[in-house]
């Protein structure tokens, strides 16, 4: 038998749902994270998910909206603790779940409420691989492979920088969507405050690749490039010779199919003769060797005085950055970054079209992390069947190892912060009484 049969037959013992109304059963009562949740939600460094917060919290405030069977939408949910939590998920099995704002009351009074409205929210994005549609040549729309995922990997790398680095901030967790990308939740108090204004002005600060499909140019550079592309370029640039232009990734420097699209961004007369020179059968230069030499071709603005410099064939510097940015530079959703009150999944949602829960994951081990091998509510169904382990039914599952990320990661630095800034401003306060 060879491999391909043993896969064949594997996949079809492996046949059936993913995702139905049993397996959202068997998760919601025995499997979601309910306390840590919560934990995370109502943004407080002391207490008990499982204690009430008291309707002044965010937690008690915080709209959660929920997509049920047959599509039935219900907006303006909310709890006060882990309990009210997983009664509401249990009565109500939704297929998705979904994370909005913190108002200025609770949510199921908005009717009631004169000026109800949106007070706080985590700075968000949303990232989908089907946006690099028009790059990938490995998958299509909702499809995902290890290749095509690698864009990701870039995404976290440039966004997790800037958000650091440029914005200063440190709360940072990215959750896979369940099928065809990622969101990024910024937990810091600085982000949840930001108006709409400032949310839109950061998502611009990373809108680099613009245009469609059809358009022929992604990007629009400027010399002198921000420090912030600049340091961009610098990490995409390894991924993209790694990811990008070989036979093993997405092809654009391994076959004349794929080159000549990026020749075409060249003047006519100096892509002629490229592709005349890579056409010759004695040219056996590698995909790593073609880049080397397309950039050899730029000039930055102050080079070309010379003589022999200008006898040579050459194009703006900007036009590497150009093709590096537009294969690799984050895809950002603009509309769900934007507004306050927009809202989106809830990380350890189920997606109902795979099953795959919407795990956290490390930035830093984005290039390794497989999203088809995800577990599914059919994995994890199995997984507790076949245990014979006198504990949880979360520590019989693989889920346990994204909990656990999420509280060591994510949680307990974030509540550290809190607490820490709880206690300077006490501090602070009792200096200003005692020097009065």
């Amino acid at each position: 038998m060879t491999a391909m049969d043993v896969e064949e037959v594997e996949e079809q013992q492996d046949a059936g749902p993913k995702f139905d109304a049993d397996l959202l059963r068997m998760y919601y009562a025995r499997l979601f994270p309910y306390e840590q949740m919560c934990k995370w939600l109502a943004y407080q460094p002391h207490g008990d998910a499982s204690t009430p917060v008291g309707t002044g919290s965010t937690l008690a405030k915080r709209e959660l909206s929920l997509t049920l069977a047959d599509d039935v939408y219900i907006r303006y949910q909310c709890f006060g603790d882990a309990k009210a939590m997983k009664e509401l998920m249990t009565k109500r099995q939704p297929h998705k779940i979904d994370i909005g704002a913190v108002f200025n009351a609770s949510p199921k009074d908005h009717l009631s409420i004169k000026n109800f409205r949106p007070e706080e929210r985590e700075l968000v994005f949303d990232i989908d691989l089907s946006d690099y549609d028009d790059v990938r040549t490995c998958c299509q729309g909702a499809t995902v492979c290890r290749k095509c995922w690698q864009y990701m990997t870039c995404a976290c790398r440039v966004c997790e920088s800037s958000l650091r680095e440029d914005f200063g901030f440190e709360h940072i967790m990215w959750v896979y969507s369940g099928r065809r990308g990622v969101h990024c939740w910024v937990g810091d108090a600085e982000s949840r405050k930001l108006t709409n204004e400032a949310r839109l002005a950061i998502i611009k600060y990373f809108s680099v690749v613009g245009g469609n499909e059809n358009s022929a140019k992604k990007t629009d550079l400027q010399a002198p490039l921000h420090p912030s592309l600049e340091r961009a370029y610098k990490l995409l640039e390894p991924l993209f010779i790694k990811h990008v232009i070989p036979e093993d990734g997405q092809k654009l420097l391994a076959s004349p199919e794929h080159w000549s699209k990026l020749l075409a961004t060249l003047p006519e007369d100096i892509a002629d003769q490229i592709a005349k020179h890579w056409a010759r059968a004695g040219d056996a230069s590698t995909p790593a060797q073609k880049w080397d030499a397309l950039k050899g071709l730029c000039a930055s603005p102050d080079r070309g005085s010379s003589a022999k410099k200008q006898k040579r064939a050459q194009v703006d510097e900007l036009w590497k950055y150009e093709v590096v940015f537009t294969h690799c530079y984050p895809r950002l959703d603009e509309n769900v970054s934007k507004h306050r009150n927009h809202l989106l999944k809830s990380p350890f949602a189920a997606h109902p079209k795979t099953g795959r829960v919407c795990v956290p994951f490390d930035a830093k081990q984005c290039a390794a992390f497989d999203p088809t091998a995800v577990v599914t509510l059919k994995d994890l169904a199995k997984q507790i069947d076949a245990s014979t382990e006198d504990v949880p039914d979360l520590e019989k599952t693989d889920l346990k190892h994204a909990v656990r990320f999420f509280e060591k990661s994510f949680i307990d630095p974030l509540l550290k912060s809190l607490h820490k800034g709880q206690r300077d401003e006490k501090e602070q306060q009792a200096a200003m009484v005692g020097d009065f």
